[in-house]
């Protein structure tokens, strides 16, 4: 199992409305940065991800799931893009912020804290555990 990041704008698609979705999910369209796109097509079913609320609230609030692999994104008739599905597993007692994250010595290295603009990111085995401790998961 790998692990990974999603970014979302709350007032876009906020942890909430990826919870309402319930098993069924959610594609995670509208992504058009290549590298993200990349990290997408590297996903298996059952790697995990945090959800991340950027712009104000810049917090990793929730754990999701791929439910589905990379496939072409029905938000665009443009064949470059694709997408994975994601469900919510589940919320974080304590979001982590990006801010904590940095204060973090043992993240130096994580994506997020060098890279905050990149939307989908791959996390680290190590990352993941300290993160999932620090959100009370």
């Amino acid at each position: 199992m790998r692990y990974w990041l999603f970014k979302s704008e709350p007032s876009t698609w906020s942890w909430d409305d990826q919870v309402a979705k319930g098993d069924a999910g959610e594609e995670w369209d509208g992504v058009r940065n290549y590298q993200a796109r990349n990290n997408m097509r590297e996903m298996k079913v059952g790697d995990r991800g945090f959800f991340y609320h950027s712009q104000t609230e810049k917090a990793i609030v929730g754990i999701v799931e791929v439910i589905a692999e990379s496939h072409p994104d029905s938000t665009t008739d443009d064949e470059r893009w694709e997408c994975v599905d994601i469900k919510a597993v589940q919320a974080f007692g304590t979001p982590v912020t990006l801010e904590m994250c940095k204060g973090e010595p043992r993240l130096e290295d994580m994506v997020l804290v060098n890279n905050t603009r990149l939307s989908v990111q791959p996390v680290s085995a190590a990352e993941w555990k300290l993160i999932c401790r620090m959100g009370g998961v």
